[in-house]
């Protein structure tokens, strides 16, 4: 009976986080450069005096969805669009380097290159700065060239390039902030062959379709769970009868 109850009781749990999963996926389905987490499980003997002949339900792996989103034209002048594979590299508080794909950036007071959320984007030597009152383009290489107002169009200064870069996937892994880490803490080089689309984010990869029918199976699955558990109280409810009449 018992055995019943640890499958269904441990099944129901992950379906529970299963279902907060996709809740938050479907949250972000409309935030820029946003990855899809995935969930799954996987049943586990449970080992103790005896014979393992119960099993609970962990979780096997978290991992996330790398497929790119589409892309949609801005046409503003700090957006960039990291094309295929690769990241844009940025700086946590606590001065170690961070990977996005969200490429909606902004100036601060001070002219520093930042994301939307105040983190610095870093280049190949560090924080980048521009200086007021310029025309900023974004090259194909993340280069940073921007022309005075009132000067002539040839008079162009590159500022720097962004730092991109294209660790291994099985590499990252999603941090508490939604940026992504090297999961042996390593600083990857910028690589030459990441490229970018200035005047276009990339849009979340989140299927709201998928993540919604997902909702209901899930749902549906709980339901399961429950009643597997009432069918084991029913059951222990009748062989508790049963022993009383012998």
């Amino acid at each position: 009976m018992d055995r019943l109850i640890y499958t269904a009781m441990t099944g129901a749990k992950h379906i529970l986080e299963q279902q907060a999963t996709t809740s938050n996926n479907l949250a972000n389905a409309t935030t820029t450069g946003f990855r899809a987490q995935l969930d799954s499980f996987r049943a586990v003997p449970v080992l103790g005096d005896g014979m393992p002949t119960r099993a609970f339900v962990v979780d096997a792996t978290v991992g996330t969805d790398f497929s790119t989103g589409s892309v949609q034209m801005t046409g503003r002048n700090l957006d960039v669009a990291v094309q295929g594979k690769g990241w844009l590299a940025v700086e946590k508080p606590d001065g170690t380097e961070a990977y996005t794909r969200a490429g909606s950036l902004k100036l601060n007071e001070n002219g520093v290159l930042q994301t939307q959320n105040g983190l610095n984007v870093l280049g190949e030597t560090g924080p980048l700065t521009i200086p007021p009152d310029v025309s900023v383009a974004i090259g194909k290489d993340g280069t940073i060239s921007t022309i005075p107002a009132g000067s002539k169009p040839n008079a162009v200064q590159v500022i720097g390039r962004l730092k991109l870069v294209n660790p291994p996937e099985e590499n990252l892994v999603r941090g508490d902030d939604g940026l992504f880490k090297t999961k042996d803490g390593t600083t990857p080089d910028a690589d030459a062959a990441v490229n970018v689309a200035g005047g276009m984010l990339e849009n979340s990869n989140v299927n709201v379709v998928e993540s919604m029918v997902s909702m209901i199976n899930l749902s549906r699955q709980f339901e399961m769970q429950m009643k597997l558990l009432q069918n084991a109280e029913n059951n222990a409810t009748k062989a508790s009868q049963i022993l009383s009449l012998s």
